[in-house]
């Protein structure tokens, strides 16, 4: 089963229609965060799933254990603190959102607000899906047990870029960390720092994707009508999750998680509508 950190554990999301005075359309409490978004998809998916990471609150312990309810996912890891957890705020329309949240308050705190990696559930899984925000101690694991793992938006020269199995940095991520540096220049430092499959989201513009040696490929967005964005990189890192599960071809792989981050999109809220196996290959045989 694949090793989860869970990130942002709760989400309120208010839906908005763009005019001259925005208009409040709907508001959702519901799981969210790269590793609840991902983890629904991957359930979704039928994949099974053991998260570990972030400490439950009382605001938000009970919508993450009912989500995943009932679903093939282990949660036995995930703690629960006598304390908020871990919320954001996140208004959103089609195309933009704005997101609020209290992080601040955590990194100050003199305790710890999430589990390290257990190593016995790093030990006996398939494949991993680690989060840079926690550390390299989960990519130290699975280097350990020579486990294949995914990861998304680190350094070029981090242990995790140069021991992953996938690494998808997203263009909001180069943008800042590389900012004035082509893209081409930023794939090659990227690549010639690992041995795993590289890939550059771009959005709406596709992927960019490759490995060491080789000359970047090209992969156009799937042409869909989002309804909203949120989600779409979380959904992006499932599909490359489950590319690793599925031992598939890199040009598979990146193909998956395209298609499946396309599928988010056109769906909301993601936790209650999560792509399925049968729409992401409806979407790829077109």
């Amino acid at each position: 089963m694949e090793w989860l950190c869970q990130r942002k554990a709760f989400c309120l999301k208010i839906s908005i229609r763009r005019r001259t005075a925005a208009e409040i359309s709907r508001k959702d409490h519901l799981l969210g965060g790269e590793t609840g978004t991902a983890s629904a998809v991957l359930c979704s998916l039928g994949a099974n799933v053991r998260l570990g990471g972030t400490h439950l609150g009382t605001m938000n312990k009970d919508i993450i254990l009912d989500y995943f309810k009932g679903k093939p996912a282990d949660t036995s890891e995930l703690v629960c603190k006598d304390f908020d957890g871990i919320i954001d705020w996140v208004i959103i329309d089609k195309n933009s959102r704005t997101c609020f949240g209290e992080w601040k308050k955590h990194f100050s705190s003199k305790e710890p607000f999430y589990e390290p990696p257990c190593e016995s559930s790093v030990r006996d899984c398939k494949c991993v899906g680690a989060d840079p925000f926690f550390g390299e101690q989960i990519a130290r694991l699975a280097t350990k047990f020579n486990k294949p793992f995914a990861v998304i938006d680190c350094e070029h020269d981090s242990f995790f870029n140069k021991h992953c199995a996938v690494n998808a940095v997203s263009h909001q991520y180069l943008d800042d960390r590389y900012s004035g540096i082509d893209y081409t220049e930023v794939f090659k430092l990227y690549t010639d720092n690992t041995d795993g499959l590289v890939i550059f989201t771009l959005g709406e513009k596709g992927a960019m994707y490759g490995r060491r040696g080789q000359a970047p490929k090209y992969l156009k967005a799937f042409d869909v009508d989002a309804v909203s964005t949120l989600g779409a990189g979380d959904s992006f890192k499932a599909g490359t999750i489950y590319g690793l599960y599925k031992q598939m071809s890199d040009d598979e792989l990146v193909r998956f998680a395209t298609a499946t981050a396309a599928v988010a999109c056109t769906q909301f809220p993601i936790a209650t509508n999560p792509p399925t196996l049968n729409t992401i290959l409806t979407l790829l045989n077109k």
